[in-house]
Parts: C-alpha cells; structure tokens; sequence
C-alpha cells in the first residue's frame, strides 16, 4: 500500500476532460502516492460527497505541468510530496492564500510566510545505528562529525534518494556551498558506502554492512512493526543541527479553482484529527496539528520543532544546483 509512484512524462500527457460544470467536485494533482493516498480520498468523497478526480504523478513534474498551465490549468489543489515544489508554484503565484482556520492549526514552521501552502504531514532525517556495534554516547552530535577518522567504512547514505537530495540542498541554504561540498567531499573520501534508497539502508544496517545511515525516520519504523527486536535504532543529531531537517507533503489550492468551498473542506480534512492520525498509525509520519493520538514512537511536535534547524523550506526547490553539485563531487 505504501508504495511511491514514479512519475514519468507520459503520465503528463494523459487526456482527460473535468466536468466544470459540476460544483460539487475537486481535481487534485497528487504527487503523492495513489497506494497511501487514494484510502482518504475515498472515504472523503464518502463523508462529503464531493468527487475527486485525481491526478497522479512525480511531484516535481507536476509542478512543471502547473506552471505549463497557468490560469488555464484544470486544477484546484496540489498535493505535494515536497516543500521544494510548492515553492516552485507559489513563486509563479499561482496559489490564493489558505482561511485562516487552515493556517492556525499548523504551526509557522510548517507553512509558507505568505500563507498559500500548508504542511499536511512531516518527514524526518534522522541517524540511524546498529546498538550492538555503536554505543548511544558514541553517536556524533552533528552530520559534520561524520567525516571523522573514527566512521571511515562505518557510515551509509542513498545518494540517488530524493529525500537524501532535500537535504543536500538545505544544508546548502543553510551552510552555503563550500561547505557543504567539503562535507560532501569528505564523506566520499571517508569511505561513505552508497545505496540506491533508504530501505537498504535499514538492512545493511541490520546486515553489519555499516554502523551508520542517513534515512527518513518512517523506514526503520516499518521494520519494527513486523519485527519488534529488529537490531536497529534511530536518533537526532544535535538540536539546529542540519541532519535533521524535517521535509514536508503539502499542500496549495489554485487560484483557478472556481470551487471555494469544496477546496477548503479538502484542507481541512487533510488536518483533521482522523486523517492526522492515518499519518502517525499508518504511514508513521509526523503529524503536522495537534490532532490526533500521540505515537510513543513519534516526538511530539513541539520536541521536533526544537531539533530542526532553521529553515525556509521553500527554498527547497533549487534541486538543480543540488545535482550539479553531487556530480562534481562525483557522488552521482
């Protein structure tokens, strides 16, 4: 069910019409996955009775595809796996700004200065370690630690992983480019072994492969449903620290929608306490109000507001200069 699609352009070309004539339904371009997404829509359009038609597809081409379309496009939200992208279409302003009944449930960290987008539920980076052969007060404060003598061979990342790229490009904004391209330098020359995604990661982990890794919190989480004693733990770095950068799924309405009520309704059900808690029981995400039934497993989050570094997330979207940088440190 959790599965992620990858977009790809065709997807884009797809003809389908929207009947606009029809007041009572919603066209949602989702970058976000069918399998984890497609069991809230339904039961939305159940409780409401608005249609959606849904858009599927990779969150950065669909951004593309909105800016293609402009004012003309069929769209009413889009639902971002990303801050990136939403950023990308709010600086086009093609977004109207949110009721405020929207924007006082989430806290500022968590949605755009201007208003036009809001997080729906939150991602974190985190340092993951395998107890047996790291001991918790040997586990460094900061991702800058990394390129010590001490984890040469020790420590794995997923290069490729989009998430993985996210964060290269905030440790960016953050800590501009010289910096982070010797970080990235000294991590290769470390001996940083690569893995195409963050599952692996958990499994080398697991495997005695390495000692450390760099994925999204959620991975080893599903790995501990089905196997409480799995041999892996998760931490944070030390609080500001850039390894943990909490990305965000959001969300924005078009200002070409032409259905004011029904996209609002859609906001809001997207932060209710049930669909809240859908993201913390079902796909282990962090919730992004206050809604819902706190995880032991989950920092509440005001404690993770703490930890994460300062940072205007959309900022996000220069995915380009990211890359370019990975290749010339000959990582990708």
């Amino acid at each position: 069910m959790l599965r992620y699609l990858v977009g790809v352009l065709g997807l884009f070309l797809t003809v389908w019409t929207v009947n606009a004539t029809d007041t009572r339904e919603l066209v949602v371009y989702s970058g976000r996955s069918k399998g984890l997404v497609h069991p809230i829509i339904k039961q939305f359009e159940r409780e409401t009775g608005i249609t959606v038609k849904v858009r599927y597809g990779n969150t950065a081409q669909l951004a593309v595809a909105l800016l293609e379309e402009g004012e003309k496009s069929p769209a009413d939200l889009f639902w971002a796996q990303d801050a990136g992208a939403l950023g990308a279409v709010s600086k086009h302003g093609l977004f109207q700004a949110l009721p405020e009944s929207v924007l006082s449930k989430v806290p500022a960290k968590f949605r755009n200065a201007d208003g036009t987008w809001t997080a729906t539920s939150g991602r974190a980076r985190v340092l993951a370690y395998a107890p047996e052969r790291v001991k918790a007060e040997e586990l460094p404060n900061s991702i800058f630690d990394l390129t010590d003598e001490k984890w040469k061979g020790r420590v794995g990342w997923a290069p490729q992983n989009a998430s993985f790229q996210a964060f290269v490009t905030a440790m960016r904004v953050l800590k501009g480019e010289e910096t982070t391209e010797e970080w990235l330098r000294g991590m290769k020359a470390n001996g940083a072994k690569s893995y195409p995604k963050n599952t692996p990661i958990i499994r080398a982990l697991a495997a005695g492969e390495i000692d450390l890794g760099l994925p999204n919190h959620y991975y080893l989480m599903r790995f501990k449903k089905s196997d409480s004693g799995f041999p892996v733990e998760q931490t944070f770095f030390g609080a500001g620290d850039p390894g943990n950068l909490v990305n965000i799924a959001g969300i924005g309405i078009l200002k070409s929608s032409t259905h004011a009520e029904e996209v609002n309704t859609f906001v809001e059900y997207l932060l209710s306490p049930k669909v809240q808690q859908f993201f913390i029981s079902e796909v282990f995400e962090y919730p992004v109000t206050e809604a819902g039934i706190p995880s032991a497993k989950l920092l509440p989050p005001d404690e993770l507001i703490k930890l994460t570094p300062e940072i205007n997330l959309e900022k996000l979207d220069d995915l380009e200069e990211t890359l370019k940088l990975l290749r010339e440190a000959d990582i990708l």
